[in-house]
């Protein structure tokens, strides 16, 4: 049987589809048990489609998405375009069409897909999104497949090739943050509008994504803290290889007891910890787990080729179940109640960077501070002094994020302290 294809958006990724369907197009058959063929491509107007005719691509391209949306041979829409709008209304559409969808846009997903899955589920048709976690890593079907008899406790990852590309600069050539910014935008790695990437808000989506696979549970986009790259000072990246660390920025979501807690930030990760060579744009998903015990799936998070593989792993699998008369199951199939964890249950071991006044007793002072709300010293580092004001730097033990927010009060409340940083330190 033919199943056939309406592609919403022809950029990098997409182009990438018929380049896999043509060279690896017998294995492709073999696994869907179809010929998949693209009928129909959306393009945003005439030039764009006379610039892509010019160019040699030979599609049936056009303007209008009611094209793709009304036309009853089409089997599965593919959303490429990015950014909420339009992708959400012609995703919802094709939904309500009785047309399968697959979609790499996780901006979308975290913010909208609960949504869209539960529209999926009731007109009985797939929606698949493999692509949207980490690019060319198959991490989403690794934990709802692979992974489904084992319990997951903790997902750590490097999410975000822009920000783990800078902080690789920072880390290993000592680059500042505005130079490894401004060289990520000339190698087309950044945006020239970088927020997404570097105040972890990309991260971010990707970390709501991971708690459903992983935990079953559905965050709101709102209940990942967030805190991104900008504040890295290059004395931050000294003192953390000083201390045998690599600053990576990690989203981390993991269940305790009272719930499931869900972050990205700035984590000092021990050098021996696997995460802590992932460099460059790559990406890395680490899994805790009561049954494998620790494993990472590793590669490209971006790029035509790795992302439009698992963009076409989504299409093979649902052509495979339209010829088996099963399609419609969710993507992810592990569902449970939503329980947010209670901060004073969540538990880390931290960096702090403090000026204080270059003079006699300060470290006193801070013990006094930090005991007062239970918390006690791994490792003191006093740096030498920049005129009046010395920086300390203390790795406490852990404590839960409960104590981090009170101490980090009571510290701001002190007038001639300064708290410079505080990151995540995850232990060995």
């Amino acid at each position: 049987m033919t199943v056939n294809i309406g592609l919403l958006g022809f950029g990098t990724v997409a182009s990438g589809i018929p380049f896999l369907l043509q060279e690896n197009g017998e294995k492709i058959v073999a696994a869907s048990r179809s010929d998949l063929e693209i009928t129909k491509v959306l393009v945003k107007d005439d030039e764009e489609k006379n610039r892509l005719l010019a160019a040699g691509n030979d599609y049936n391209f056009v303007t209008d998405v009611n094209e793709i949306l009304n036309d009853s041979e089409i089997d599965i829409v593919v959303e490429l375009m990015g950014r909420i709008e339009p992708a959400r209304t012609f995703i919802t559409s094709a939904l309500e069409a009785g047309k399968h969808v697959v979609s790499a846009n996780k901006d979308l997903i975290a913010t909208h897909g609960k949504e869209l899955i539960a529209l999926a589920q009731d007109k009985g048709v797939a929606f698949y999104y493999e692509a949207a976690v980490a690019g060319g890593i198959p991490i989403l079907r690794t934990l709802a497949n692979s992974l489904t008899s084992d319990k997951v406790t903790r997902i750590l990852g490097v999410l975000n090739g822009t920000s783990n590309f800078m902080m690789t600069k920072m880390v290993d050539e000592g680059w500042t943050y505005d130079a490894a910014l401004k060289t990520a935008q000339e190698l087309g790695y950044a945006e020239s509008d970088p927020t997404n990437d570097v105040e972890g808000i990309d991260a971010a989506y990707k970390a709501v994504i991971l708690s459903q696979f992983g935990f079953g549970m559905t965050l709101d986009f709102a209940a990942v803290s967030h805190k991104g790259i900008t504040t890295i000072t290059p004395d931050d990246v000294a003192v953390a290889q000083e201390l045998g660390y690599v600053i990576k920025l990690v989203g981390d979501v993991r269940e305790v007891e009272s719930g499931i807690s869900a972050e990205v930030a700035p984590t000092f990760l021990p050098k021996g910890h696997p995460l802590a060579s992932v460099n460059g744009v790559m990406n890395a998903v680490f899994v805790e787990s009561i049954g494998i015990g620790e494993s990472m799936y590793y590669g490209p998070g971006a790029g035509q080729k790795p992302t439009a593989t698992s963009v076409a792993a989504d299409i093979v699998r649902i052509a495979r179940r339209i010829n088996d008369k099963n399609v419609g199951k969710p993507f992810n199939e592990f569902a449970r109640e939503t329980k947010l964890a209670n901060p004073a249950d969540v538990f880390a071991k931290y960096y702090f960077a403090i000026d204080v006044p270059d003079k006699k007793g300060q470290i006193l002072r801070l013990a006094e501070i930090f005991n007062a709300q239970n918390i006690s010293f791994e490792q003191v580092l006093q740096q030498k002094a920049n005129g009046e004001v010395a920086r300390v730097v203390i790795i406490t033990h852990e404590l839960s994020q409960t104590q981090l927010e009170d101490v980090t009060a009571d510290l701001n409340a002190v007038a001639d302290f300064t708290v410079v940083n505080t990151f995540k330190v995850l232990g060995d």
